[in-house]
């Protein structure tokens, strides 16, 4: 009982924090909020582009394989009837009868102790009524249900079967439909990936543990185009190099582990599926997929448009459609991941202090200025020329003069600022110590440490520390 109040302590203050400080807000709030939906604040939207910034740099433009692109969200609605979106997007749904309030069967099952792999809709309404299960209410159950999850609109004036879309529900689409004009602009030659980062939308019954499973995300994914016989080094690569990122952004690897998906488990198009999972607060969950999709997806967007998407290997001679392999990651989960391996407690001078402990290229903030008290004119001279100085060579740069100093060292810990300036007496020749002169006190964050720097060595100074 008490690991699940500190499992559930922990994630209350991430999401306390998160709002606190500029990180993560509840969606539409003013307006008492929109289940599943979340907004990014000021120091939330810093931290996912890093996160984003950093994916495309290692997985798009640091590789001789890579091309990036941007699809529309909306597409022609052919395109998810091809991909079987249309007829197969689907999740449990068990309804209660007597308040009609909706619900996810497999979590409902999965909070009875009931192992949902392999299920179908007509055994998890089997399992409700043997082991009479009742809803959150008390209530009977229904029947499971497939509910389709794709948020369905219409485009241009007309509201009839002509003019029926979707918001697309991953962003791998975009990708298939665009493989041939990639093809016929740039001529890569296999194996190549393009990359793509953006919205997805997907009209879940039950949103739920924060930003971790919500209508509205989004996805850094790529689709690596591989000669049939070529799938398994591409899969194994991929595997590598996910985790490696995993590393990168400073997840534990004692919180991180890779499960092999059972064929009964699998997505219709995937031959293998190994799901990267983190421990978050909340448990176990999926952070990351990689999938090998064989030729399934060009396959049926050729079969639909009536477009010929097989590759002419000039080699060998012979004409294919490529195979697949797919690195899914999500952005919000990452975030989430990052912000529940940084939150960090400690004890500096008898005090309980709060910090997120995030690698440098991550943090929101990475260097913090203060002038030791904004009522010395000379002191915030030199504190606002030396961060002009610092903001033009690493632009995430802050100011603050707004209270005492242990106050604003608290304030940037919170935010998970590596690295805080103060500018003192002795910095402007003021202090006792004639040495001390055009010297800056810098504190590490992690530690607590200050150190005296230069003023003319500082900016090298970060670059190494940041680095």
């Amino acid at each position: 009982m008490s690991m699940n109040t500190n499992i559930e302590d922990k994630m209350e203050k991430i999401v306390s924090l998160a709002k606190r400080r500029g990180f993560i807000f509840p969606g539409s709030e003013i307006y008492g909020g929109l289940a599943g939906t979340w907004d990014y604040g000021p120091y939330g939207v810093e931290l996912k582009n890093n996160i984003k910034n950093l994916w495309w740099k290692n997985f798009v433009t640091d590789r001789e394989d890579m091309f990036g692109i941007d699809a529309a969200i909306i597409m022609n609605g052919r395109v998810w009837e091809a991909s079987g979106h249309v007829s197969g997007f689907s999740d449990p749904l068990v309804e209660d009868l007597k308040t009609h309030a909706r619900h996810r069967a497999d979590h409902i099952l999965e909070s009875a102790g009931v192992d949902c792999s392999g299920l179908t809709p007509e055994d998890m309404s089997r399992i409700i009524k043997e082991k009479n299960i009742k809803s959150p209410a008390g209530n009977a159950f229904g029947e499971v249900q497939k509910f389709n999850m794709m948020f369905k609109t219409n485009v241009g004036a007309n509201t009839d079967a002509s003019s029926v879309s979707y918001l697309r529900p991953e962003t791998a689409g975009g990708i298939f439909v665009n493989f041939k004009n990639v093809m016929d602009s740039l001529h890569p030659k296999l194996p190549f990936g393009i990359g793509q980062i953006g919205k997805a939308f997907r009209n879940e019954i039950a949103p739920r543990d924060f930003i971790f499973r919500s209508r509205e995300f989004e996805q850094m994914e790529i689709e690596y185009f591989v000669s049939p016989d070529g799938w398994k080094d591409a899969f194994e690569k991929w595997r590598v190099a996910m985790l490696e990122w995993c590393n990168d952004i400073g997840l534990p690897a004692d919180k991180v582990f890779e499960k092999e998906i059972a064929d009964e488990d699998r997505a219709h198009y995937s031959k293998r599926t190994i799901d990267i999972e983190f421990e978050y607060p909340f448990g176990r969950k999926e952070l990351y997929g990689l999938a090998y999709r064989t030729d399934y997806d060009l396959s049926k967007h050729q079969e639909y448009s009536k477009q010929s998407l097989e590759y002419f290997d000039e080699t060998t001679g012979q004409k294919f459609i490529p195979h697949v392999v797919e690195p899914s990651l999500g952005v919000d989960r990452s975030v989430l991941a990052v912000l529940t391996s940084a939150y960090s407690e400690d004890e500096i001078g008898g005090e309980t202090r709060v910090f997120l402990k995030f690698n440098p290229k991550l943090a929101p903030v990475k260097i913090a200025v203060f002038p030791l008290l904004k009522n010395k004119p000379e002191i915030v001279e030199k504190a606002k020329n030396i961060y002009s100085n610092l903001k033009k060579v690493f632009g995430a740069v802050a100011y603050d003069e707004s209270g005492n100093i242990g106050k604003r060292y608290r304030r940037q810990d919170e935010i998970g600022t590596p690295l805080c300036v103060t500018i003192d007496f002795d910095t402007v020749g003021a202090g006792e110590d004639a040495s001390l002169t055009n010297t800056v006190t810098v504190r590490d964050r992690d530690t607590g440490n200050q150190e005296r720097i230069s003023v003319d060595d500082l900016q090298n100074y970060f670059q190494e520390k940041l680095a």
